[in-house]
């Protein structure tokens, strides 16, 4: 099994900055793709930005510069760095990790889910 943990959600006000992590650990041969979606209240799971295994990024046109993704592939760690943050940001961040359990298997797994509030 593959556990995901997502940290450095919180309260930030409108222009803000927050930095969000999630670590996965557990069963793993190695990890592919890892991403960060969102969900506003009433509204479906949406992308925000995801990395590859060799650093090639993605992002929604809503967060294109003001936010940026990065990992540390030494401790399957994936950070999104939130920045100019606006009251329409305000969502559970949701950490995604497709995972390799060995060479012949993968899946994909979801953190738990962070809140980020932006409100003044």
């Amino acid at each position: 099994q593959v556990q995901l943990v997502e940290s450095g959600g919180g309260l930030v006000q409108p222009g803000g900055s927050l930095r969000l992590s999630c670590a996965a650990s557990g069963s793993i041969f190695s990890i592919n793709a890892m991403g960060w979606y969102r969900q506003a209240p009433g509204k479906q799971r949406d992308l925000v930005a995801s990395i590859t295994s060799g650093g090639s990024t993605n992002y929604a046109d809503s967060v294109k510069g003001r936010f940026t993704i990065s990992r540390d592939n030494a401790k399957n760690t994936v950070y999104l760095q939130m920045n100019s943050l606006k009251p329409e940001d305000t969502a559970v961040y949701y950490c995604n990790a497709n995972v390799r359990a060995s060479i012949l298997s993968s899946r994909a797994y979801w953190g738990q889910g962070t809140q980020v509030t932006v409100s003044s």
